[in-house]
Formats: structure tokens, sequence, C-alpha cells
């Protein structure tokens, strides 16, 4: 027998949506993976440095994956329960979390890290990076692309503008680090396929990624739910597409 509807939202309502692992969800939603493979790439890097930051690094948990971590390495974190997650998760391995409120000035010497990395940042400070990068440092990161998810998004919210669907272009992020004096050594922009298979998932996604439907609760969007759950289930699966986009910026030797 299928759950209904107010079972479904229940069980999304009272999940924890603290950190950044979305296991809760296999089973429920699929999200595509882009090509060049972020953490492995990352892993790599950090296993030849000496020194590194990981800015926004969330639960920690996608740092904490990486086979081998540097002498020196830092993440920053500005959400309390990420936080207090990330430090028990990443003080075992060495690395120290910093409380940080993803504003400039980041409380680091200038020329610190050999290698700055971040996973999905919210914030993009290049001038800060650029600054605490050593000469010849790279910044590598894996960030949000434009217009990323906004099936789901303009479901909610209605049509977008066009200055607000531009938002985190790759050209603009180009310009940027170019501004603060980086050098742009790649940068790849992919469109991959979401679906999400019940109304649970829907909710429990738009719980933990707070920006794409700001304000959001059930009551709030009840009847959208609603109608969205009743879609789902005579026509299938809710389709989005996220975009990411693979960018690595070097500070000149």
């Amino acid at each position: 027998m299928s759950r209904t509807f107010d079972d479904l939202v229940a069980e999304a309502e009272a999940v924890s949506v603290d950190g950044w692992d979305f296991s809760w969800l296999d089973g429920r939603a699929t999200e595509q993976r882009p090509s060049w493979g972020y953490q492995r790439v990352m892993s790599e890097r950090l296993a030849a440095v000496s020194a590194a930051l990981d800015l926004q690094t969330g639960g920690g948990e996608v740092l904490a994956g990486a086979a081998k971590l540097p002498p020196v390495m830092v993440a920053t974190e500005s959400w309390p329960p990420n936080l207090a997650r990330a430090t028990r998760l990443l003080h075992p391995l060495g690395a120290v979390v910093v409380a940080d409120p993803d504003e400039p000035p980041l409380p680091f010497a200038e020329a610190a890290f050999d290698l700055v990395t971040s996973r999905h940042p919210v914030t993009v400070w290049w001038e800060e990076i650029a600054r605490v990068l050593r000469p010849g440092g790279s910044y590598l990161a894996q960030h949000v692309g434009p217009a990323s998810v906004f099936e789901l998004v303009e479901y909610f919210l209605g049509p977008q503008s066009e200055e607000i669907r531009r938002g985190r272009h790759p050209d603009d992020e180009r310009r940027d680090a170019e501004a603060a004096g980086l050098e742009i050594v790649d940068l790849r922009l992919e469109s991959l396929r979401m679906e999400f298979f019940d109304i649970g998932a829907v909710i429990y996604f738009l719980r933990k990624v707070i920006w794409m439907v700001p304000g959001f609760t059930v009551e709030r969007y009840r009847d959208r739910l609603r109608a969205l759950d009743e879609r789902i289930r005579s026509e299938g699966p809710f389709v989005a597409h996220s975009t990411r986009f693979l960018v690595e910026a070097r500070k000149p030797a």
C-alpha cells in the first residue's frame, strides 16, 4: 500500500537536515554526478601540498573523504550545527576547524596556503582567496552554476528574471577571479539530471538547501506540495537539472 501524502510530509519534516550528507535521499531521489569527480581531484591535490584551506566545509564530509591531508589542514564554516559536526569529523584527521562568518577578511595571514578548496561555496571572495594563497598556489573548487534546479525553484516561486537565472555564471566568476589577480587554469560547466521520486524527497531537499526556496515551510506551500505529490504519483518522478562547474585558478608565481 503506497504511503499517503501526510505520511511522507511528516517523515520529511521530522528528519534532521544538519551536515551535508544526502544519504537520506537514497532510493528517493537521484542526481547525476559531474564527469570530473571533484572529490578525487581534490584528494590528489591535497596529497601534494604542505598547507591547505577548505572554505565553507559544511559538515566536513567531503574533506574527510580525502585519502591524505597535508601537514597543515584548515577548514572554515559559519553555521553552528555544521561547525560541531565538522569538528567531530575532522579533528581526529588532524584538520583544524575555524568558525568564520563567510565574509571578508579571512582570519589567515597572507600567502598562508598552497591550496584553497571549496565545494559549493555560497559566496566566493576572490580577493581574499588570492591574498591567502602563496605565489604559485591554486584555488580548486566545484561551484553551483546558473539556474541550478530551477525547475523546482520556479514550481514554487514562479518564473525568475534573467538576472536571477544568470547568477553564478562561470563567465562572471572568471572575470572576478582575474580582477583579483588570479589566472584561470580550468573552467568546465555541466548540466546534470535530477529526479525526485516522492514528495518527501522534495521537502527534505528544500529544508536542507535553504536558499533554493527562501523561507520554505510545508505549511506555507502545502497546496503546491499536495499538487506536486499528485503529479509525481500520476506522471512519475519530478525531473530537474542541477548545474555545476569546476574551476581552478592559480596565483602567479
